[in-house]
């Protein structure tokens, strides 16, 4: 889950915002996985990047992939940064409900749970697959129909949260590898967002991973996993000062940067 945003940041936000590094540019990888894996795009460790899923869409960051918001932008956008020869990643939440989407009416009230401590949010039950799995299948078919070439989920460890359910580890591992499935079955990467703990078990089913605020709380190594494998992790710090957490990133080959917790267009990349 994304950090929780202080409460004096909080009043800054619109009712819109979602949350969830650049080091050295990277290349592409490919996944030599069998069926359609090989076609699949794969970041490699220190590929930069651009996260913004706030404000106006500023397509001049110099840098191979962006992050943005899968609803609020269409096939425009996502041309557009091709043209320029972006890959481009989709923004999706998987673990909440978020009451301002378009498809908020279609969650029934028994998989809401209790709030993630961002306004309009609310934990899913992900044991109730019967119901969520069309849901996000919807969502990422959405994703696809805009030419993205990846998705990023969020909200996928929710069974490290108050939830207002009973999930477990492996409860957790069911629905994150469901969605890795969704995504993969419509020519999509996808990238698992922090769940550290759960990184053993879930690199191989990932194309990379999205961290947030790993340096602050000194779980940064905790990806080496994806690293390992020559998958990216993009990484974001929110209070830290580069100069406090660039050093590591290099040597860790994370894609790190400083952004605010607004996720707007500003960045400071390592």
């Amino acid at each position: 889950m994304r950090r929780p945003v202080p409460s004096t940041a909080l009043l800054l936000l619109p009712l819109l915002l979602l949350a969830g590094c650049t080091s050295a540019p990277g290349g592409d990888g490919d996944d030599d996985g069998g069926g359609a894996a090989a076609d699949r795009w794969r970041p490699t460790p220190g590929t930069a990047w651009q996260w913004q899923l706030s404000g106006r869409l500023d397509t001049s960051v110099d840098v191979p992939v962006y992050d943005i918001d899968g609803f609020d932008h269409g096939e425009a956008a996502v041309a557009r940064l091709h043209e320029d020869g972006r890959k481009v990643i989709c923004y999706v939440s998987t673990g909440a409900w978020e009451d301002f989407r378009p498809d908020a009416d279609e969650f029934p009230a028994a998989v809401l749970g209790k709030g993630n401590g961002w306004e309009g949010e609310r934990w899913l039950d992900i044991r109730a697959t019967d119901v969520l799995e069309p849901l996000m299948a919807e969502r990422l078919d959405m994703c696809r129909e805009k030419g993205f070439d990846a998705v990023e989920p969020d909200n996928m460890d929710g069974y490290k949260n108050e939830t207002g359910f009973p999930l477990t580890g492996e409860d957790q591992l069911r629905y994150n590898r469901l969605i890795a499935k969704l995504a993969h079955d419509r020519g999509m990467s996808v990238g698992l967002k922090n769940d550290l703990d759960q990184i053993p078990e879930l690199v191989d089913d990932f194309d990379f991973a999205v961290n947030e605020q790993c340096a602050q709380y000194g779980e940064c190594a905790e990806n080496q996993p994806f690293i390992d494998a020559d998958k990216a992790v993009f990484h974001v710090e929110y209070e830290l000062p580069t100069e406090r957490f660039c050093g590591d990133s290099r040597a860790l080959r994370l894609s790190s940067m400083l952004k605010k917790y607004e996720l707007d267009a500003w960045r400071e990349a390592c």
